[in-house]
Order: C-alpha cells, then sequence, then structure tokens
C-alpha cells in the first residue's frame, strides 16, 4: 500500500524552494536600492544619537554648574557635594563630554540663601536630569540607551542622598 499525503521528503523540498524563491525574490530589486535605504537608515540614527547624547551632556554641564554654584554658595556642603560632583563630572565624560556646536547649557537660576534649600532645589534639579535621561532611552541606540540608564538610575540616587544631605544639614 502507499502511503498518501504529506511525506517528511515533500515538506522539505517545499520547504527549500520557499526558502530559495524568498533569498532570490530579495537579491532582485534596483541596483543600490537596499544600500541607499542602509545608509539613509543609519545616518538618521546617527543624528538622533548625536541629539540625545548632546542634550544629555548639556544637561550635565548644567548640573555641574549647579552643584559648584551650591558649593561656592554654602561653604558648609561642600564636603558633601565633592564626591557627588565627582560623580556627575565622570558622567559627562562618559556621554563625551560637553556638547560642541550646540546652544550653549542655560546658566543656573537664582539660588536659595538657605543652605538646606539650595540643596533640595539641587535635588530637584538632579531628579528631573534622571527623568529627562530615563525618558531619553526611547530615542537612543542600544549602546547609548544603556549608558543612559546607569546615569539616570545613578543621578536618581544622588538626588536621594542630597535629599538626605539637606536634612542633616544645620539650618
Amino acid at each position: 500500500m502507499r502511503r498518501t499525503g504529506t511525506t517528511r521528503r515533500s515538506a522539505l523540498t517545499a520547504t527549500g524552494a520557499f526558502a530559495l524563491g524568498a533569498v532570490l525574490t530579495g537579491c532582485g530589486s534596483g541596483p543600490g536600492e537596499p544600500r541607499d535605504r542602509r545608509v539613509k537608515a543609519e545616518a538618521a540614527s546617527l543624528r538622533a544619537r548625536s541629539s540625545v547624547r548632546s542634550a544629555a551632556a548639556g544637561a550635565g554641564v548644567s548640573l555641574l554648574a549647579r552643584y559648584d554654584q551650591v558649593a561656592a554658595a554654602h561653604p558648609l556642603t561642600e564636603a558633601g557635594l565633592a564626591p557627588l560632583r565627582a560623580a556627575v563630572g565622570a558622567h559627562l565624560a562618559a556621554l563625551g563630554g560637553p556638547p560642541k556646536g550646540g546652544p550653549p547649557a542655560p546658566a543656573p537660576s537664582a539660588l536659595p540663601t538657605d543652605a538646606k534649600a539650595a540643596l533640595r532645589a539641587l535635588a530637584a534639579q538632579e531628579r528631573q536630569v534622571a527623568d529627562d535621561r530615563a525618558a531619553a532611552l526611547l530615542e537612543a541606540d542600544s549602546e547609548l540607551a544603556r549608558l543612559l540608564a546607569s546615569i539616570a538610575a545613578a543621578g536618581a540616587a544622588n538626588a536621594y542622598l542630597l535629599t538626605e544631605l539637606a536634612k542633616e544639614t544645620p539650618a
């Protein structure tokens, strides 16, 4: 008795023919068309990555300026701010340093005269920068996204430490 229906050999043959047809169809497009599309996509990706990195670095420059401003205005906080400021500087270096050719970082706003209030304002700015970097993850490529996620997490930790430093600072 002869077997009817699909055999393993006919199924493999049909699958191979289907795959070969798909490969040949993909190779039959116009000259240079896929390459041009790929080059344009890579250029767009590079521009997007550069703008995300530049925005993150600009926020880091502004944050460093705020740390310097708080430390200069309230010398009692300088020892507590030094390691946090160093971390922000390292994050800026990891992002490639200050942005080149872009708009300058905005000047820090007026600083509260009270040390506790200045530290709380610095913590709020650190938290906002961390939130902005976390939001930028959606626009970044995988390598930059990992870097931004790490820096955002460190920024959130800095915001927490600044809040605690504000509680410990004498009025």
